[in-house]
């Protein structure tokens, strides 16, 4: 399944969530149960109520820090293992058995896994890096091959040095496939970290949160996170996306 993205967001209408929410809400009012299905009014309420609390927005950036930190350290693994594979063949041979093991492997087995060997409050980091990694490797290599035949050929006619012919060819031809890598990649990190959380529990972190909900019955404060997640997701997805375009902009003005 590919993860919700902002590109998603904005082909949903305002109709149908209006009338998604109401059968949510007919739902929890002919349910009578909060405990087990919270109203959406409730879930806003609960919400405001985390926000007046510092703790809240620590555990926000303590997430967002750590799993912006794994992807960014994936991002920079991504570029340069695809760049040495599809320049050296032995390196794309040597590594494709270890990134198909590490895309077939499930998150939860890495979770556990890294936890033997990783304290908690660094689960989120391997766990965001390794799920990332993989992605971009593959769309940047897949970026560079398919990089125009003739472009090279004239590359060579006209002597162009390595560094000119990265800037002028590869990095355009390559950009759509790492874009849509990156789209793929963020929403993925985001919630494998927040899963990893939720079974590392690191202190102050939103998977400590949504756990300690769970074990409590705070069936409001665990919907409220639940949106949290997913708003801190698009706008961590956003902000990338948005840095990265800059970049390319950038790159063709230099």
């Amino acid at each position: 399944m590919k993860p919700f993205s902002v590109k998603k967001l904005r082909s949903i209408k305002l109709w149908a969530v209006l009338f998604w929410l109401l059968i949510w809400q007919l739902g929890s009012v002919a349910l009578g149960k909060e405990i087990l299905l919270v109203s959406p009014l409730r879930v806003i309420v609960e919400l405001y109520r985390l926000a007046q609390t510092g703790a809240f927005w620590q555990s926000i950036l303590h997430s967002l820090s750590r799993i912006a930190a794994g992807f960014g350290l994936a991002l920079a693994a991504g570029i340069l293992l695809a760049a040495l594979a599809a320049r050296f063949h032995w390196v794309d041979e040597l590594l494709k058995p270890l990134v198909s093991t590490i895309k077939s492997i499930p998150v939860a087995s890495f979770i556990i896994l890294v936890l033997i060997w990783f304290p908690s409050d660094r689960l989120s980091i391997v766990i965001a890096f390794l799920m990332v990694m993989p992605i971009l490797y593959t769309s940047v290599l897949a970026g560079i091959r398919a990089t125009d035949i003739s472009l090279k050929e004239m590359a060579a006619v006209f002597r162009l040095s390595p560094v000119r012919m990265i800037r002028y060819i590869y990095i355009p031809q390559a950009m759509p496939f790492f874009v849509s890598g990156c789209t793929v990649a963020l929403g993925l990190c985001w919630k494998a970290g927040i899963a990893a959380e939720v079974i590392g529990m690191p202190h102050g972190s939103i998977g400590e949160q949504l756990q300690q909900a769970k074990v409590y019955l705070a069936t409001p404060e665990l919907f409220a996170w639940t949106l949290v997640i997913v708003l801190v997701s698009l706008a961590f997805e956003k902000a990338v996306l948005f840095l990265i375009r800059q970049t390319a902009d950038l790159l063709k003005k230099v």
